[in-house]
């Protein structure tokens, strides 16, 4: 169930709002005059969508190269380079 507060809650109740972000880990949805307007979240959950959409975004590519008939490496030799680079 989505959280839904007015945005006069941003000014009267922000630190209740910051802990609510925080302790359900979802974003907050604010209304204007009983209309949508913001959606606020926390600094992490942002993060890890950001982390998703470019997650997505590199998978999409990889998927288009696949297509078009283009030759990657194997997960093995994925492996020793990434160790390579840790080391």
């Amino acid at each position: 169930m989505p959280f839904i507060r007015p945005i006069s809650d941003l000014r009267n109740k922000a630190n209740e709002i910051s802990e609510l972000c925080h302790d359900e880990d979802q974003p907050i949805f604010i209304t204007k005059n009983g209309q949508g307007d913001l959606v606020i979240m926390s600094q992490s959950h942002y993060e890890r969508l950001l982390g998703l959409l470019e997650l997505y975004q590199k998978l999409g590519e990889a998927e288009a190269l696949d297509a078009a008939g283009e030759k990657g490496i194997t997960h093995h030799e994925m492996m020793k380079r990434l160790k390579k680079t840790i080391s």
